[in-house]
């Protein structure tokens, strides 16, 4: 009997007619729903069901599930897991139902109802390797003792994945692992294995994972979505059979290993995102997007939706990829995904994540407080200025070493409780459309940065993104303009992609624009600024806050101890009056320098308009900012005497007064002293602010300044003038040269003096071990030596003089730092850190690192070099001058081909541009096709035209070596050495007639085999062995004429590709054991750009190479970095080189 087999669905197994009933000389009985019929073993007897046939025609329409969901249906698709039901849009049409049942009913196989339905995905598509790194020691675990509980889940666990054929028992592992069980919200246990030593000798899978925060926003303008999960997840994917047995446990009832990927190992996730980017290669990014095990379908219409679910259930299906029913929610606009909620309006916090949060008790322990903080880091997307809102109980977990360090402090309680209240009122957040405007707000204080990525719709802006940290304790020391340029280089780098594909606005009342665009101030303004300028950014006022949303980003400096109750912003300090009852005196001050002195003016005017003008002649040389310093310094003092409380002083020196604001950075001592004065004597006023103003609405402190600064004795007499004969600042220039009392001598001189210790124990207890080792003699503090007499204690600020002074002084012969630190302690100084002090000290010595040796070391990974095919890519190169030959010839140009090793060479009577092109064009181009690449140094016959012309003409494209570099032109240099080896070696003492010899040594290379391919370089270029002249004195096959010659020269023509192909195998082999080779001995060195470097002066010859000339010359600052080791210059002044310069002709110089 011949049966058809048909796809479709049935509630019959076979239908069979009258012609096979008689065949089988079948009895059948309607009534009886039975069929009997003989065979060889007896009666076969087949029943009906009538529970199969209802079963099967329940299977035909979907069951709808009573649930009380709004929003999603719940469908049984497969009536023996009522259990299991799909979830589907309630707001889809009745159509888009009914086409959807459809689809459900014929792919139910893409659904796994039970473990044993997951088959697993072919080999042939995936499975997951243990790349374990080579001789890497195996390591059993000892088995881990378990509670009754957490024994017997594991024994089930297990039980149940071995039925299901994940997990089989294994026999002899060399490593095994000990199972972790963790307790579930719903109280059962969730096992894991601990897989941290097979993981550690397994290198990491290079295959990025997708951006989260892409594919969250990639589901925006789509109405329609389908959330799918895969089942069991990393399940899915088959363990190598080689691999399975290294990933055993142990368990009580034996030892067991993974069949299938286990979750917990390094590169599972690599494996699994691979795999599901090559088999949704053609939807990905455009109907569905792909995070590991979790799909989403996205559609703009049920009609595509419709078509996008039947696709994806094919893909599936091909793959053997199992979805979860219960997990897999059809045709809404909302869900959960990859931690959010994706919905129509925007994107929302997970309401599960915030619930974690407001449902937490105060912490009691460290442990609670990082648990707080890790739950808080999942919603930080959505928490506007979070770090500031958490620095109080994040500070609770500083110095907390031991369980009783911790300290839950009020100031922590109240902002953990403000926190929750904020958690309630999180903003949704938009996602941006494609090349939009977006805007930046920023925010800094003194311990943390903060911004807010916003999108305008319609008359309000939308968040996008908010991001903050806390500030390392060297960045709480910049200033406040230079922390907010910080806030916005972190925004650049957090969110770069949005700075990518987006126009930013960056809205601001800071100079922060002006601050980058001449970033003097400071080195990293500098490094920030070549940043951000790659970005397409521009700067804007601040005008009227459109929401409610960043009212927390309306103050972006905030002040110490002006910080603000959290949620409400604080009010800047330059914004601040003073008190009603304080009576405001102006003061306008300005300073004058030039060649004939420098004079002060001001004028202070009274709450009640009164003016009271001075000028003061300063005799004593200053700057101009200086001068300003003491007209402000004169001003206040005056202020003082009158007895001012309310001080608004005005100055027309941007410099001063954004010190003064702590908006730039004071960086010379002089500066320093001024603005620490002018600090000082602002906190005798109850209310003091300085603002900038122009020059020209300053016009009496001017004039009046202006008048000092000369001969004053014609001046009128209602003005009254004075002389300063020393700075202001005179007094703190002497009380500086006193011994400072915060260095590292004061807590020993202290404990030596007085027996005073601190009051930590284990403080006290490393001073007093410490002090052992010190005497106080004649009131100073002196080291005990083992080599000799006690040593005088220093600080750094004298030590550093004493290195110096020693290393380069009038005995100094710039030694090493050994040498240095021997002859300081013989002199009787110390201080801790000396070694380290003179090693700091020589580094940045201009001598030292002039004369320092030349590595001969290469300071470059080996880059081989290789042509595609013949002809391709060649190398050209000029040598000589030789001894004058016939035609008063002296020079040899020689190019060799890189695949062939093919060598022509020509000898030449001068070396011009037009000779180079000729030599190219006859010997290259008319021979062997036009190449595609030419390498030759940087002489200007190969620089510039007509060569250069000539190369652009005909699409050649030029690659110069580096200076004085010429490994990188290593083919042709080699050629260059074999050809005037073999001309010498044939001359002997007739140096005059090398040209008549060319042709012979070119013949002998062009038919000698070359050791890295194999094969000569004739064989390779015209398919057969030249015949030498060897063969003529003594016969050989070859010579003996054959009827099949020509037929066996044809033939090697046809092999001739194949026999390229092997001879370039041969090479690359050759090429990668030289490399090997050649990177034991590599001491590498690289340098980014903006850093400064010194150059060989061997190499440039840029200063004179005598016995008493530098080895280095410089400095250079580096522009360009390329991954050769090439490297481009520029001098100091910014002229940039001409050329290339390789890592090895380079070192770093350290100012």
């Amino acid at each position: 009997m011949t049966f058809a087999v048909v796809r479709a669905r049935s509630a019959y197994n076979v239908i069979i007619g009258r012609p096979d009933i008689k065949a089988l000389r079948a009895v059948v009985s309607t009534t009886h729903g039975v069929i009997k019929f003989p065979t060889p073993r007896g009666i076969a007897t087949v029943r009906s069901s009538s529970e199969l046939l209802v079963a099967s025609i329940l299977a035909k329409r979907p069951e709808l599930v009573e649930d009380p969901d709004p929003v999603v249906e719940k469908w049984i698709i497969n009536p023996r897991f009522p259990e299991q039901t799909v979830g589907v849009g309630r707001k889809l049409s009745a159509d888009t139902k009914a086409k959807l049942k459809e689809i459900f009913l014929e792919n139910v196989k893409v659904f796994a109802w039970q473990p044993s339905d997951m088959t697993g995905v072919p080999r042939r598509l995936a499975e997951h390797r243990l790349e374990v790194i080579p001789f890497s020691r195996p390591v059993k675990q000892n088995k881990r003792s378990m509670g009754p509980e957490k024994s017997r889940a594991v024994c089930e666990e297990v039980a149940k994945l071995v039925q299901a054929g994940i997990v089989r028992e294994a026999k002899y592992p060399t490593w095994i692992a000990n199972p972790v069980m963790v307790k579930k919200s719903d109280d059962t246990w969730r096992m894991c294995v601990d897989f941290k030593n097979i993981n550690e000798a397994c290198p990491k899978d290079s295959y990025p994972l997708p951006e989260i925060d892409k594919k969250i926003d990639a589901l925006a303008g789509f109405p329609l979505r389908c959330f799918l999960d895969a089942y069991k997840g990393y399940h899915q994917i088959k363990m190598a059979k080689e691999d399975e047995e290294k990933t055993a446990f142990h368990t009580d009832a034996g030892t067991f290993c993974y069949t299938k990927m286990p979750f917990g190992l390094k590169n599972a996730g690599a494996t699994y995102q691979h795999l599901m980017d090559d088999i949704f290669i053609k939807q990905a990014g455009k109907s569905i997007e792909v995070y590991v095990d979790d799909l989403v379908i996205k559609s703009k219409k049920e009609e595509s939706m419709l078509e996008d679910i039947s696709t994806t259930f094919k893909t599936l299906a091909q793959a053997n990829m199992k979805l979860n029913p219960k997990k897999c929610t059809f045709g809404v606009e909302e869900g959960k995904f990859l931690g959010v909620m994706v919905t129509k309006s925007g994107i929302r916090p997970n309401p599960d994540k915030v619930e974690a949060v407001i449902q937490m008790a105060s912490p009691k322990t460290r442990k609670e407080v990082q648990r707080l903080n890790g739950r808080l880091v999942s919603l930080n997307r959505f928490l506007s200025r979070m770090m500031d809102k958490s620095y109080q109980f994040i500070n609770t977990m500083k110095n907390c070493i031991r369980k009783n360090d911790f300290i839950w402090t009020a100031e922590a309680e109240e902002a953990f409780q403000e926190m929750k209240k904020h958690l309630c009122t999180l903003p949704t957040l938009t996602s941006p459309e494609k090349g939009e405007t977006l805007t930046l707000y920023l925010a800094t204080t003194t311990h943390a940065i903060s911004a807010a990525l916003m999108a305008d719709r319609g008359s309000a802006q939308m968040p996008v993104y908010f991001i903050s940290r806390i500030l390392k304790d060297e960045e709480t020391r910049y200033p406040a303009i230079e922390r907010l340029a910080l806030a916005l280089i972190y925004a650049s780098r957090r969110l770069r992609r949005y700075f990518d594909d987006h126009p930013i606005q960056v809205v601001t009342e800071q100079p922060l624009q002006q601050v980058l665009k001449k970033p003097e101030v400071s080195g990293r303004l500098a490094k920030w600024a070549i940043e951000l300028g790659t970005y397409r950014i521009t700067y804007k006022p601040r005008t009227a806050i459109k929401g409610q949303i960043i009212a927390d980003f309306l103050t972006e400096i905030s002040k110490d101890g002006e910080e603000a109750p959290p949620g409400q912003p604080p009010i800047p300090e330059e914004k601040k009056s003073p008190k009603p009852d304080l009576k405001e005196w102006k003061l306008y001050t300005d300073g004058a320098s030039n060649s004939e002195g420098s004079g002060i003016g001001l004028v202070l005017i009274s709450p009640e308009g009164a003016e009271i003008t001075h000028a003061l002649r300063l005799n004593f040389r200053t700057s101009n900012n200086e001068s300003e310093y003491e007209a402000l310094i004169a001003g206040l003092r005056i202020a003082k005497q009158m007895k001012a409380q309310a001080v608004e002083a005005y100055v027309d020196s941007l410099l001063v007064a954004n010190q003064i604001n702590q908006v730039y950075e004071a960086k010379e001592s002089s500066m320093k002293a001024y603005l620490e004065l002018v600090g000082a004597m602002t906190k005798q006023f109850k209310h003091f602010q300085v603002k900038h103003i122009p020059r020209g609405q300053n016009k009496k402190a001017d004039a009046l300044s202006k008048l000092a600064s000369v001969a004053f004795s014609h001046l009128a007499k209602e003005i009254r003038v004075e002389v300063l004969n020393e700075p202001s600042t005179g007094s703190k220039e002497v009380n500086s040269a006193t011994k400072e009392p915060a260095t590292w001598m004061a807590p020993i001189i202290k404990y030596l003096t007085t027996g005073e210790s601190p009051s930590r124990k284990d403080e006290a207890h490393a001073l007093k071990q410490r002090a052992a080792y010190y005497e106080i003699i004649n009131g100073e503090l002196y080291r005990k030596s083992f080599l000799g007499p006690s040593m005088k204690c220093v600080d750094q600020e004298e030590g550093t003089y004493v290195v110096r002074e020693i290393h380069e002084g009038i005995c100094g012969s710039h030694a090493g730092p050994k040498s240095i630190t021997r002859k300081a302690m013989n002199a009787g100084y110390y201080w801790p850190a000396m070694y380290q002090t003179a090693a700091e000290v020589i580094q940045k010595c201009d001598s030292c690192q002039r004369q320092a040796p030349v590595s001969r070391k290469p300071a470059h990974l080996l880059i081989p070099v290789s042509s595609p095919w013949p002809f391709y890519k060649w190398g050209i190169d000029i040598v000589g001058p030789f001894p004058e030959s016939i035609g008063k010839v002296k020079f040899l140009l020689v190019a060799i081909d890189y695949f062939s090793k093919w060598i022509e060479a020509k000898p030449l009577a001068t070396i011009t541009g037009q000779q180079i092109k000729k030599f190219a064009w006859e010997n290259i181009v008319c021979r062997f096709g036009i190449p595609g690449i030419i390498v030759s140094d940087n002489g200007k016959q190969f620089a510039e035209n007509p060569f250069k012309a000539w190369c652009d003409k005909l699409q050649i494209k030029q690659v110069f070596a580096s200076v004085a570099h010429p490994q990188a032109n290593g083919q042709v240099e080699r050629a260059n050495r074999s050809l005037v080896e073999g001309i010498k070696t044939r001359l002997g003492r007739e140096k005059g007639s090398w040209a008549e010899e060319l042709p012979h040594v070119l013949w002998a290379h062009r038919t000698m085999h070359k050791t890295s391919h194999g094969e000569t370089p004739f064989s390779l270029v015209y398919g057969t062995e030249s015949m030498i002249p060897v063969e003529i004195g003594s016969k050989t096959l070859r010579t003996i004429p054959t009827e099949n010659a020509e037929a066996d020269l044809r033939t090697n023509l046809n092999l001739l590709e194949e026999r390229r192909e092997i001879a370039a195998i041969r090479e690359a082999s050759y090429k990668k054991i030289m490399e090997k080779y050649y990177n034991t001995r590599v001491k590498e060195v690289v340098f980014q750009p903006g850093q400064l470097v010194l150059r060989s002066n061997e190499a440039s010859k840029a200063e004179s190479q005598g016995k008493m000339g530098p080895r280095w010359e410089g400095p250079y600052r580096v522009t360009e970095a390329s991954k050769t080791g090439a490297y481009t210059l520029e001098r100091m002044d910014g002229t940039v080189l001409p050329r290339t310069w390789n890592a090895v002709h380079l070192k770093r110089y350290y100012m």
